[in-house]
Order: C-alpha cells, then structure tokens, then sequence
C-alpha cells in the first residue's frame, strides 16, 4: 500500500514538474492598416517583447512576398482573400498545430477574429484584439503610416461610396465600413463586416468556432483619435439612424440573441474588456506585461 502511495505521489509530482515547464503555446501577430509585419518600430518590436517575456514562437504575418507588398494589401487586398491566405498559412506552419495566441492590432484584430470563426484549425486558444473595429467605423479621422498617396486614394474611394461593388472588392476600409444612417444598404452591401458579424444569415459554425477559445480580450483606446467611434473596439457603435448616440455591446442584438457567442463568452468569465490609457495602440512595456502577458502564458 505504501509502496503504491508513493508512486501515486510521484506520479502527480511528475505531472506538475511537466506542465511547469511546458513550453508556452505560439502567438500569431497580425498588423494594422499603413503597417507590416517586420516594421521595427511596430510588429517588429512587439515580436522582440514576447519573444523576450513569454518565450514564445512568434509568426508576425505577411500577406504578400514581401514588405511593401504586405504594407499595400492592407489598404487593397480584399479581406476575404486575406483572412484564406492566412488560414493557409498558419495550416502550414507545424509550430502552430497544437494551437496559438492570437494578437490583432487595429484592423488586424476583427481579421483574426474572421480566422477564429472561419478556420478553427489549427486551433486559436486566446484573441486579444488591440484597438480592432469590430462594429465597423464610420469615419477616417486619420491615415496612418508613410504612404500619403495610398491614405489619399482611400479616402477618395470611400467618398465615391464605400457600398459601391468596386470598392466593397478592393479597398479594405470599405469592407468594414458601417453606415448608421443606411443601416439596411451595409447589412445588404458589406462584404465582409456584415458577415462575420451575423447580421444576414446566421452561421451556427462561426458561432461554435469562436466558442473554442479560451478567451476573447478586447483592449480599447481611451484616447483613441483614430476609430470613430472607438466604443466599436468593445463592439459598441451608433444606434442605428444618426451618428452621434451609441449602444454597447450588451445592449445589442448580437449580444442579447447570442447570435456570435458573446453572451456565452461574457457569461462563462472568457470576454475580457480592457483600457489603454492612450491614443490608438499605444501603450507601456509596462502595461502591456501585466494585462496581456498573463493571457499568453
């Protein structure tokens, strides 16, 4: 009996001493708009930080073969055909098969929320999402990044309207462009948003595939300048017919119909709201360590 006690002992201690030193699941990063993937001031950086504090394999993703190729298809790539690539791309990388941390920064967070519902395998454990505009926007206060004429040329076909079928097909911004005043026509028009965000059809498989993860963390700018409105960072936006009164997300139809899951997630202690005390995506070291890192280890 004590020989069979002690080994039973061992046995747990065995467990734990493992599970200790297991190695800490991958993170896959994805840029924002005017951005790419190897930037050293952005992307490039905040692979250097969890490389350094989580010890993780980190896939900053590249949709093209090369930078300047990356940067232009966040402007002009259709999303859809982003978010296949991207699937296709973390399907092929082995590192990630047994699963991944996600990270989404501004635009990239509601694409690797469509990764999430559309493509659960390999499978996505935790999704924190940094300033991503997950009910759309409805404004373009300013252009990041260097390339002006690109920043030009958006804001020139948004006004030509961001519902026309051309500029649904090749201009990002358009894609998840929402018109509080012509709710109806981005319902019927949006390519993209209006999809993954169930407001046609509802589509129990997107529903189960963001149900796998073990949690969804939406970080919102207090002092954003960029997203209008910035609420959409936690799925809140205008109420429907103007553009200055806004709903949250509990008060909304996806919520309160569950048509995503989030009222699950939010009931179950998985949805996490958080604030960064600054304009879009910026944040401390310091900040980001004790409110992020937690989710990645």
């Amino acid at each position: 009996m004590a020989t069979s006690m002690m080994l039973s002992v061992a046995f747990l201690l065995f467990n734990v001493f493992m599970l200790s030193h297991q190695s800490p699941a991958p993170v896959v990063l994805w840029h924002g708009m005017g951005d790419s993937c190897c930037n050293p001031l952005s992307m490039g950086s905040i692979k250097t930080m969890v490389e350094k504090r989580v010890g993780a394999y980190v896939k900053s993703l590249m949709i093209g073969s090369n930078i300047m190729e990356d940067t232009e298809n966040g402007f002009l790539m259709n999303v859809n055909d982003q978010v296949d690539n991207v699937c296709k791309q973390l399907k092929a990388d082995p590192k990630l098969k047994d699963g991944y941390n996600a990270m989404g920064f501004s635009q990239g967070g509601q694409f690797l929320r469509a990764v999430a519902q559309r493509c659960p395998s390999p499978p996505m454990l935790n999704l924190t999402s940094f300033g991503g505009q997950h009910q759309g926007v409805y404004g373009f206060p300013h252009c990041p990044g260097e390339n002006v004429t690109l920043c030009n040329y958006v804001r020139e076909l948004l006004n030509l309207g961001a519902y026309i079928s051309y500029v649904q097909d090749h201009l990002v911004q358009a894609e998840y462009w929402h018109d509080p005043l012509n709710e109806a026509e981005y319902k019927a028009k949006s390519i993209f948003l209006a999809d993954i965000n169930q407001e046609n059809t509802v589509n129990p498989t997107y529903k189960a595939n963001l149900l796998r993860l073990k949690n969804l963390v939406l970080v919102m700018f207090g002092k954003d300048t960029m997203v209008d409105p910035k609420e959409s960072e936690w799925f809140g936006f205008y109420k429907p017919g103007q553009g200055k009164e806004l709903y949250t997300l509990r008060e909304s139809p996806l919520y309160t119909e569950d048509r995503l899951g989030l009222k699950e997630l939010d009931k179950s202690g998985r949805l996490h709201f958080l604030i960064a005390d600054g304009d879009h995506l910026q944040f401390t070291d310091e900040w980001f360590e004790k409110y992020i890192v937690p989710f990645l280890k």
